[in-house]
């Protein structure tokens, strides 16, 4: 098999290995994993991928041509957009499966147990650290149910507006790590005279303080080396607390799955993603919640996803959010074609329609259940969507804030990503690449490209180590100890 057609109604295909012109009909050199016209398409004639529209042609294409760049080009998309047209509930599983999980006061469920050093403004960021710093693997060998002190550090909290999109979401993220059932114990860490004061932040979302939810300030406190020795006073007496936590019998219907994908190429839809998408099918009939987000990354795919919405609300709010980022962008003089990244072009993609179209994949089948801001606690169960950037770590950081406990990655190009306190697992899109970067990839997705495994047998082993994970087995990022510096707070709106 040299190539790959993935509908009928496609006039491309995608190219398995690099052809010579001659091979498979190609009248062109095609690299790897790039497009080739299998008919005629005229100038301005649509592109078809997907059995959908990923871009015209921006000259004559010939047939057997190399279609990329150079001659397709992107368009604004106008859908018409049908509502609950394509609902296919899945069935409740007939058996519960279970992890072993920490469960919180709150009855939700944590997969990890970490003591969060959680910052107010870029200013407390070097005292947060250095009282993470502080608890090595040395000193909390005493503590075998602490996985770590990580500290949550970030580059705005002041010269922001003290209402509007970007306060409000900042805030959404500090509350939701604080909330997260991953996060055992929390101590806040502010200079003193931010915009983003804590005081506000406990007030607004109803916190306590008590043992296991600190704050200060290092102002009160008295500067920088008072402050690191009081926190680090302060996260001594947690650790016995947060140490008494014990993993126990949970369903998988407490798990909820950040589904993310960075570094994609021309595979990412035919492979990771779909087997992904399976994975959160089996998730979603035991009754748990599979989170997609990126919403640049959704653009030209919504109206699929709107097709899926459980109501008309849900899918209009979702289009709510894409007329948002079409103003967004219009207003910064960007474009939402701006994504796919040149190293997404260098793996086959080349319009954002394209690679929206693999994106949404790792959302499986079932019904859109609900759609929320941009950190903002999932509630619902099922399949749902957040808003976010497409930048993995902003996205990624609202994904966590929303309530996920787990993190599944997939990449084609060879992302190195973890996130604490969620611990990442990577799906390669292609063998080579988990070849490459067998350290850090954990599934190779590829297999489906070959024939040596099925993208439902790719998504049930996907499935079956998100348990493992969730009991405590650790991801390849994690085991290397990623994680630490992947908090990223979208910042919307001026800096002043």
């Amino acid at each position: 098999m040299k190539t790959v057609r993935l509908s009928d109604a496609d006039n491309v295909v995608t190219a398995v290995e690099q052809l010579k012109i001659g091979e498979a009909g190609a009248t062109q050199l095609i690299p790897r994993g790039h497009k080739m016209a299998t008919e005629a398409i005229a100038k301005g004639g649509r592109v078809v991928k997907y059995a959908q529209t990923i871009g015209y042609a921006a000259e004559p294409i010939p047939a057997g041509a190399h279609v990329h760049t150079h001659n397709l080009e992107f368009r604004a998309v106008e859908a018409d957009y049908a509502f609950s047209t394509n609902l296919r509930p899945v069935a409740p599983a007939t058996r519960i499966d279970t992890f072993r999980g920490y469960r919180r006061p709150t009855g939700r469920v944590g997969t990890r147990n970490y003591i969060a050093v959680l910052t107010s403004v870029n200013c407390s960021a070097t005292a947060a650290r250095m009282i993470a710093d502080h608890f090595t693997a040395d000193r909390l060998a005493a503590y075998p149910n602490v996985d770590g002190v990580a500290a949550f550090v970030h580059g705005t909290g002041c010269g922001m507006a003290g209402s509007g999109d970007g306060f409000e979401a900042l805030q959404r993220v500090m509350w939701g790590y604080a909330r997260n059932p991953n996060v055992g114990a929390v101590l806040m860490a502010g200079l003193g005279c931010e915009m983003n004061q804590i005081d506000w932040l406990v007030e607004a979302y109803g916190l306590t303080p008590g043992p296991l939810f600190q704050t200060m300030n290092i102002q009160d406190v008295g500067g920088l080396r008072k402050t690191v020795e009081l926190g680090i006073a302060k996260i001594e007496a947690m650790l016995p607390l947060v140490n008494e936590a014990r993993r126990e019998d949970c369903p998988a219907s407490e798990l909820m799955i950040a589904l993310q994908c960075g570094g994609s190429d021309a595979w990412s839809g035919i492979t990771a993603n779909p087997a992904v998408g399976h994975a959160c099918d089996l998730l979603v009939a035991q009754g748990g919640t599979g989170v997609l987000a990126e919403t640049p990354e959704i653009y030209g795919a919504e109206h699929l996803l709107t097709a899926r919405a459980a109501t008309r609300e849900i899918g209009e709010k979702l289009i709510d959010l894409i007329r948002w980022w079409e103003d967004y962008t219009a207003r910064n003089r960007g474009s939402m074609d701006n994504n796919p990244s040149p190293g997404n072009k260098k793996g086959g993609l080349t319009t954002i329609l394209e690679k929206s179209l693999g994106a949404a994949a790792k959302g499986g089948t079932t019904p859109l259940t609900g759609v929320y801001k941009y950190a903002e606690p999932v509630t619902a169960k099922g399949f749902v969507f957040m808003d976010s950037p497409g930048y993995d770590p902003a996205s990624v950081t609202g994904q966590i804030a929303s309530g996920c406990n787990l993190v599944c990655f997939t990449t084609g190009r060879g992302s190195a990503f973890g996130a604490k306190p969620s611990p990442s697992m990577k799906v390669a899109t292609n063998s080579e690449l988990y070849a490459r970067m067998t350290e850090d990839m954990d599934i190779d997705a590829g297999r489906i490209l070959t024939g040596a495994a099925t993208v439902e047998e790719v998504g049930r082993e996907i499935y079956g180590m998100w348990l493992r994970m969730a009991s405590g087995e650790m991801s390849k990022s994690e085991a290397q100890g990623l994680g630490d510096y992947e908090f990223v707070p979208w910042q919307i709106g001026a800096v002043m």
